[in-house]
């Protein structure tokens, strides 16, 4: 992996695997303006944008691809989906109501690189829930294996390198829940095993493979407004859905 990288930032990512980069583990930060590593690889977790751009540059230096062209060719299109692209944010967009943000906060950005890098994949609330039911089905669609089983598996499966920290767990990018602890972003009662995705804007997927349900939300909005307790909302998203599977399928 290191000869992916700038020789500059060669001292920051001695001990950073592929894996650590999946699941968060990583430790890479910017501080002033220079890549520094936060933790010993896999001591800790923390979502840090490092990680994203470094694994897309990985791809498209080892396939010829990017991201957004891969996705495309192997899911997009077999699929058939219609509301799932890059958009360059700085233009308006038919499809896609205006977010709220702060205007003067320096943490929520706009970025008009559509090649999958960039966080700013826009999807309907219908094709987000689909791209959970494609990982429900690991893989299959319309009868079809369209993504490989395995890496279904993998990428929803708990895939931090030592899981036995109280930190975070992790398959490939999405929150996997094991035990339970107050810093999950995954709700108290949902089954061992169900997994999460969350969105720049406040967007939640949740696959709850012993329910067969897919539950989606979005906000639209960057950020939290005063007040707001982003982490007891998000789990008590979560304990919700899970409430209510349990009593719908008790009416079957």
């Amino acid at each position: 992996m290191l000869k992916q990288i700038e020789d500059s930032y060669l001292a920051a990512y001695e001990g950073v695997t592929i894996r650590h980069l999946l699941t968060h583990t990583h430790g890479l930060i910017i501080a002033d303006g220079k890549l520094v590593s936060e933790y010993k690889p896999g001591e800790s977790w923390a979502y840090r944008g490092p990680s994203i751009e470094l694994l897309t540059s990985i791809i498209k230096k080892t396939t010829g691809q990017s991201v957004a062209d891969i996705v495309k060719e192997h899911v997009i299109d077999p699929v058939g989906f219609q509301s799932t692209e890059w958009v360059k944010m700085s233009q308006p967009h038919s499809k896609i109501a205006n977010a709220i943000r702060d205007t003067d906060n320096i943490f929520w950005t706009e970025t008009d690189v559509v090649d999958g890098s960039g966080m700013n994949m826009y999807v309907s609330a219908k094709e987000l829930a689909m791209w959970g039911y494609l990982h429900l089905t690991e893989g299959k669609w319309g009868g079809k294996q369209i993504i490989p089983r395995e890496i279904i598996q993998m990428a929803t499966s708990i895939q931090t390198p030592d899981p036995s920290l109280p930190i975070h767990k992790n398959g490939f990018l999405w929150f996997v829940k094991d035990t339970n602890h107050t810093f999950n972003q995954i709700g108290d009662i949902v089954p061992k095993g169900s997994y999460q995705l969350l969105g720049y804007t406040n967007v939640a997927l949740l696959v709850i493979p012993d329910e067969n349900v897919v539950a989606v939300r979005m906000f639209n909005r960057y950020g939290s407004t005063e007040g707001y307790d982003y982490l007891k909302d998000i789990r008590s998203f979560g304990d919700t859905v899970y409430k209510c599977s349990i009593k719908e399928s008790r009416t079957q």
